[in-house]
Order: C-alpha cells, then structure tokens, then sequence
C-alpha cells in the first residue's frame, strides 16, 4: 500500500508541474486504505468443525471426504477446520503414519490425502455451500526431513554443541524446533501461508500451539495475509495475548477442564461463574472462545467423550452451544465416537451409529438462528439464575436484537429437584426441544433428572 501511495504522489507532482503554468489547482490523491471488519461477518452466528482427513473415510483422502461435505451442510456446519493436510516426515516418525504435526513441506498436499487440485475442489465446493475452510498450520517445528533443513538450516534451534533440538518442555521428538529470531524463516513462514490463500482460496488457519511461537510474529503474518483476503484466524492457545491483534479466536481450555472436573465431581456449577469472571476481566471484549467437549487431542490422549465425562457429555454440549463462544464439533463426535482414535496409525471412524445426529443438527440450528448466542459482542451476556441447588443447578438467560435463550442445566449426576427465582427469566418461551409452548413467573419449582438440561427461546 506505501508503494501504491508513492506512485499516486508521484503521478499528482507530475501532473501539478505540467498545469502549473495554468495556474490551475491541483487535488493531492491519496489512497484510502481499506478497513478490515474484525470479526469477519460471517463469523458472527458460525460454528466449527475439526475435519481429521486420515481417519473420516475408509480411503482416508480429501476426495472421500468431500462426499460427506452435503451431510455436514444439512447438518448446519459453517467452519471447516481441516487436520495439516502436508506431507509428514519420514525421519523420526512416530507410528507407521507419523504425526500430521511433523510436516516435511509447507507448500505441498500429502499424497496420501490426495493432490492440490483435490484441495481446491474441496475448498470451492465448501464455498458453493455457503461454508468455509481453514487449513491446520504448524508454525511451531518440522518434522526432520522438511525441506528446511537443507535449504535453510539456520532456521532452526540449537544447543550449545549446535545440535537442532526438539520443541523445548515436550516429548515430541519426531519434530525440529524452529527460530522466530530468524528474520528469513518469519518470511519464508508468512509467505507459505499467502501461497494456501492465493492458491487454494483458503479462508485461514487453525494456528498450532500458536503461545509457543513469538506473538508478533503473529501480529505481522495477520497484517500480510489479511492485505490479500481478509481471514479467520484460530489459535491453539488459551492466552489472552493472542487474540489482541493476531487472531479472532483461541481456545477455551479452562472451560473444557472445569467441565471435566464437574463431571467427575471435582468442582461444581458454582465453578463455572469464577470462568466467566476471568473471561470477561482478562480477554478483549470481541475476541472470541472455541468451546468443545472433545477435539484431536483430548480423543486420542485423554479419552472420549464418554471416558471423561460419563453420562454429562449431552448437557455439556448443550451448555458449549449455548455459552458466549463458538462451538466446536470433531469428526465423529456427532456419530457418537466411543474410541480413542489411533494418532499414527489409520482407524476409521465409525459412522454406523447415527444417533446423535439429530441432537447436533438443532443445536446448530439454535446457534444459527439465535440472535443471543452471536459471537463476540454481538451476543446476550450470560445472566445466571440463582436457585437453591447453586452447587448443582446452573440456569441462565442471554438476550440480543429481540432473541431470547433461557437454559437449566442440571450438572450432578443425581435427579434435583430446584426452585428458580429472578424476574430475568419470566416470560412466554417455547420448549426448544419438544416445541411445547411454556410461560415462567419469577419463581418456578423445577426438576431434572441426573445430567439433564432445559433449552428455553423466546
């Protein structure tokens, strides 16, 4: 932009020396400069979901996949945020597959999934849906034959014997250190992520283990890439810092341990106003939060859904769909995925139960189509509403533009029986659910049995 400012002067300087003998005024131009809404509007009301290429399909490539992409539509997916799709390394590799996190090149498709072309179609057959697509970037490392390490070796960390080492404070050894105090790999990074936006339309990145690489690095990259489309930018980080200038959303984590901790009756719905103190005191006012029950890592390392939080993990999903935030889906979490998946080997989702399928479409329908649970600022405040089961009932209302969302979330593993009181939540509604029509005064005696959950839209 300097340099189109520059020639625009240029011209008008040149222009006011040939009319000056005339006499006649000369306008300065100058070149406005195009102002990014961030948030991207298309944001705004939009969920997420984690596409894991190797394991969706049998065949394990983006072609296959791209046959499930009419599903994820109807089902009311906005976000596709699809696993590194980049050849992995060899060297080192974990596993027989290796780690989609040890990328070998930047700039290539893993011929495993398929080609570039292949990508492409997937992206624009995404965007002929109305849905977008984010490509998973690992910033952090290689693996240890990335292209990198003979080509540019400085990029790289050392010791004090000049050894390149692994990711400090991890066991990741199939992975290389990179270093940010290079000004070379800066822009050979940025560069790389400008080439899947100029030549796969990509609509922006899942930034991996984003707090471990330098935040203005970030802050620069998002300047860059925004000046040739603007992006969606998520980091796998669950700092503040990060979504200041850099990117729009990073990661709910201590939302998504309390839950587990409620559910394994560590901690209890009380816990969950702490959440939202700190959220609202330490993080900008429009940044936004990746809510989850489930996602790669927690699957495969911690345990599904079911190992972690039992019976819950319905009333937690609604309560991830119903919090300020976006929610997020991994693949198979709408089938009902009971197994940890492989991380470096093939295993197949399972697709055959279709149970939860229903469940997840409405609540993407309610995220959607409610005005209160926008993203970022444009969303209803939470307004709890006390009852004398504190430590187990955790009821709420958010109100935006004229939508109202009432919520009761019974979060024991016990039947309760509770009394409601607020004018807050008095009113006409409608049973989300079941489609009943309801009308609450200030006080209402309630029950619900173990893990269960109201949804109330006015």
């Amino acid at each position: 932009m300097k340099k189109i400012n520059q020639i625009i002067l240029s011209m008008a300087v040149l222009t006011g020396m040939l009319v000056g003998c005339q006499n006649k005024p000369v306008e300065k131009a100058v070149a406005e400069e195009v102002k990014i809404e961030k948030p991207l509007a298309w944001t705004r009301n939009a969920n997420i979901y984690e596409v894991n290429i190797r394991q969706y399909t049998p065949e394990g490539t983006i072609s296959a996949f791209i046959e499930h992409m009419p599903r994820l539509k109807e089902m009311g997916v906005d976000i596709l945020w699809v696993m590194p799709i980049f050849p992995i390394s060899e060297k080192m590799r974990k596993g027989s597959m290796g780690s989609y996190y040890a990328v070998a090149d930047y700039r290539a498709v893993n011929p495993e999934f398929g080609t570039m072309e292949d990508l492409k179609k997937m992206v624009d057959k995404a965007h002929e849906m109305g849905m977008h697509v984010i490509l998973d970037w690992v910033a952090n490392h290689t693996g240890w034959d990335n292209v990198l390490m003979t080509e540019h070796p400085d990029y790289y960390t050392r010791n004090e014997v000049g050894d390149v080492v692994i990711p400090e404070g991890t066991d990741w050894t199939d992975t290389a250190d990179l270093n940010y105090d290079n000004e070379g790999l800066r822009e050979y990074m940025i560069g790389s992520l400008k080439y899947w936006i100029e030549n796969a339309d990509v609509d922006g990145f899942r930034c991996d283990v984003a707090g471990m690489v330098p935040t203005d690095f970030w802050e620069q990259a998002r300047e860059d890439l925004d000046s040739v489309k603007p992006v969606f930018m998520l980091a796998e980080d669950g700092g503040a810092e990060l979504v200041q200038n850099a990117f729009d959303m990073c990661y709910g984590w201590d939302f998504h341990h309390l839950m587990n901790e409620i559910a394994q009756g560590e901690k209890n719905a009380n816990d969950i106003d702490a959440y939202y103190a700190k959220i609202d005191t330490v993080f900008p006012a429009d940044a936004y939060i990746m809510n989850f029950i489930t996602n790669h890592d927690e699957n495969s390392w911690n345990g599904t859904v079911q190992e972690r939080m039992g019976d819950a993990g319905n009333a937690f999903a609604v309560l991830t769909f119903t919090s300020p935030g976006m929610p997020l889906i991994y693949s198979g979490q709408e089938a009902g995925l009971n197994k940890r998946l492989e991380f470096f080997e093939k295993d197949t989702i399972d697709w055959s139960n279709k149970s939860l399928l229903p469940f997840y479409t409405e609540l993407l329908s309610l995220k959607s189509s409610n005005k209160a649970l926008q993203n970022g600022v444009k969303g209803g405040a939470i307004v709890r509403i006390p009852s004398d089961k504190s430590e187990k009932v955790y009821a709420f209302v958010r109100e935006a533009e004229g939508d109202k969302v009432l919520v009761i979330l019974n979060l024991s593993g016990q039947d309760q029986e509770f009394t409601l009181q607020s004018e807050a939540f008095a009113g006409d509604y409608k049973d989300y659910f079941n489609g009943e029509d309801v009308r609450f005064t200030a006080e209402e005696e309630m029950s619900l049995k173990a893990w269960g959950f109201k949804v109330f839209v006015n």
